[in-house]
């Protein structure tokens, strides 16, 4: 009888151990998916791979950004709550394929999810011909790729609002788009603004910083619209000509020690974004990586 007690209270505690593992998962998968309310029928969602916005009403749903495969299911659960309509579109911004969670398994759910055709083509999709094996990596995430492409516009009338997704100049990659919510008076640009620190500006996928900068400029002046970051809290327009100056600085001392025949390891030696470190060097992009960024592209053109 005794051994039994003991076996009988030894299986309690492994159930309550178990129990307490998964309401660990459950709060980790919550927190992987925090939301910030702008209007009733605008949300934004924090995920590790970066922010998401969302337009929810009585049409359904729709997404934009980069959502990680682990918010899927809390996100969804949300929307359920703002929306009778089973509706997903999901737009999938362009990111480093080191960081991208594919459609983060929204097409799994039903979802109709699209990206720029350039970097979807990254992804092994958007080919001529029978498509290539999904990369290894998605199939461990349990992700797929998007299965929509769109070249320079995707409009969008939802939930009282209207939206235009439309392709950019290559700045972070050639597949940048501009998400901007015409009646909420919000601008998304993905990793043109990562909001984090310094931005990338990627050769491999396309990206030039000229392209960068001519994106960013036309929203620097005006303080009456709201601007989401790739990652990080929503902004405005003053933060992001901050960000603009930044760049142009920089970017005028490093021309200035090309012009003077220094080095890329003279250059960075100088340090010429010291001024700017604290503030941004403290992201995915590293100060002497963000230098050689720029030195790069002004030695391109």
């Amino acid at each position: 009888m005794f051994v039994l007690r003991i076996r009988a209270v030894a299986r309690i505690r492994l159930l309550m151990f178990v129990a307490l593992g998964l309401l660990g998962s459950c709060a980790l998968a919550a927190q992987d998916a925090s939301v910030t309310e702008i209007t009733p029928h605008l949300l934004v969602f924090s995920t590790s791979t970066g922010n998401v916005v969302c337009s929810v009403g009585d049409d359904g749903a729709l997404l934009i950004g980069t959502p990680s495969a682990a918010s899927t299911a809390a996100i969804a659960k949300i929307l359920a709550e703002h929306s009778t309509s089973p509706v997903r579109y999901v737009v999938i911004a362009p990111e480093d394929l080191a960081h991208s969670h594919g459609d983060a398994g929204w097409g799994k759910r039903g979802a109709f999810v699209a990206m720029q055709e350039n970097a979807l083509h990254r992804l092994g999709g958007h080919l001529m011909g029978t498509p290539p094996p999904l990369a290894p990596r998605l199939a461990q995430l349990g992700v797929d790729r998007p299965r929509v492409a769109f070249s320079e516009v995707l409009t969008f009338d939802l939930n009282g609002e209207a939206i235009h997704v439309v392709h950019q100049k290559p700045g972070f990659s050639d597949a940048d788009a501009l998400a901007h919510f015409h009646t909420a008076k919000l601008v998304y640009m993905g990793e043109v603004f990562p909001g984090d620190g310094y931005p990338m500006i990627d050769p491999a996928q396309g990206g030039t910083l000229e392209g960068l900068l001519n994106t960013i400029q036309p929203w620097t002046s005006d303080a009456d619209f709201k601007v989401l970051p790739a990652r990080g809290a929503v902004s405005n327009g003053q933060a992001l000509k901050e960000f603009h100056d930044m760049i142009v600085a920089v970017r005028d001392r490093v021309q200035k020690a090309i012009q003077a025949g220094r080095t890329e390891d003279q250059v960075i030696a100088a340090h010429p974004s010291a001024a700017f470190d604290a503030k941004w060097g403290n992201g995915r992009v590293k100060p002497d990586d963000f230098v050689r960024e720029i030195y790069a592209a002004l030695k391109a053109q």
